[in-house]
C-alpha cells in the first residue's frame, strides 16, 4: 500500500460479484465520496465534501441493483473523486480537478507534481488495472463483454436546471447506446437524451474508450439525474427502466 493510503483505509478499488454471468461488467468511478486521510479534508466544508462535486450520490445503489438483477460484476472506485477522478487519465488536469462547478479545492491547488503522482500510482493505477484485467479475463475465455459505467448527475448545475433526466452517452462506438435509447424511448416516462447533460467533448468517455472502444467492446455511460434516486417510488422506476432498456439492448443470445 502506498503512503498515500493507511493499511487500514483498505483498497481503492472494489470488485463484486465477479464471476457473475452476464457480459455486462458496470463500473462506477464515482462511487464515494471518502477522501484519503493522508489528503485531511482538501480544504473543504463537510457540506461540499458531501455534494455531487465529490462524487455522483446514488450511482453505486443503482449499480448494485443493477448488478444483482443482471448477475454482473461490478468494479468501482472507494475514494472521491475530488482526490483522483478515475473517469480521468492521468495527463488530464481535471483528473485532480483545482475546481469543481464553481467551487475551489485547495487541497488540489497546492498538489505538487509528487503528490499528484501519488495519486495516479494509489488511486486510478489500481483502478484501471483491475477493469482491465476483468476485461483481458474474459477476452481470453472467450466470454462476452458489454461495458456500462453508472453515474449521476446534479439537477442544478452552475444555476441552471437540467431537464434532461436520464442521459446515455457514448464516444465512436454508439451500437449498444443506441439499443438502450431505442428501449427507453419505447417505454420509459423519462426525458431520455443523448450525449447529455455531457458528451465526448467533455471528456467524460475516458473509461468508455480505454476500456470499450480499444479493446472493440460495445460500451455504454449512463447517467441519471440524482434528484430521481432520492425516493423510493421514482428510484424504483429508474431502476425499472434501465434494466429493461440493458436486458433489451444485450437481446435473447446474450442473456
Amino acid at each position: 500500500m502506498s503512503a498515500l493510503l493507511g493499511v487500514d483505509e483498505g483498497n481503492p478499488v472494489a470488485v463484486e460479484g465477479q464471476g457473475g454471468r452476464s457480459p455486462v461488467l458496470l463500473v462506477c468511478e464515482h462511487a464515494s465520496n471518502v477522501i484519503p486521510r493522508s489528503l485531511g479534508n482538501l480544504g473543504l466544508p463537510e457540506e461540499l465534501r458531501s455534494s455531487h462535486i465529490a462524487w455522483d450520490p446514488g450511482a453505486l445503489e443503482l449499480s448494485r441493483f443493477l448488478s444483482g438483477e443482471l448477475d454482473a460484476c461490478l468494479i468501482h472506485q472507494r475514494f472521491s473523486r475530488l482526490a483522483y477522478d478515475c473517469n480521468r487519465p492521468p495527463e488530464d488536469d481535471s483528473a485532480i480537478p483545482q475546481v469543481s462547478e464553481i467551487f475551489p479545492i485547495p487541497g488540489n491547488i497546492a498538489a505538487g507534481p509528487a503528490d499528484r503522482q501519488a495519486r495516479v500510482d494509489s488511486i486510478y493505477r489500481p483502478f484501471e488495472a483491475a477493469v482491465a484485467q476483468e476485461i483481458a479475463r474474459r477476452i481470453a475465455s472467450g466470454s462476452p463483454c458489454v461495458l456500462a459505467t453508472i453515474h449521476t448527475f446534479t439537477p442544478v448545475f452552475k444555476g441552471v436546471r437540467r431537464e434532461t433526466e436520464i442521459g446515455i452517452l457514448h464516444d465512436s462506438d454508439a451500437r449498444f447506446a443506441d439499443r438502450v435509447i431505442a428501449s427507453l424511448q419505447r417505454g420509459s416516462v423519462f426525458v431520455v437524451r443523448r450525449n447529455d447533460p455531457y458528451g465526448p467533448d467533455d471528456g467524460v468517455t475516458h473509461t468508455l474508450i480505454e476500456h470499450g472502444v480499444r479493446n472493440g467492446l460495445e460500451n455504454v455511460m449512463i447517467e441519471v439525474r440524482s434528484d430521481l434516486l432520492a425516493d423510493e417510488k421514482s428510484r424504483a422506476q429508474v431502476e425499472f427502466h434501465l434494466l429493461r432498456a440493458l436486458v433489451d439492448a444485450l437481446g435473447p443470445v446474450n442473456t
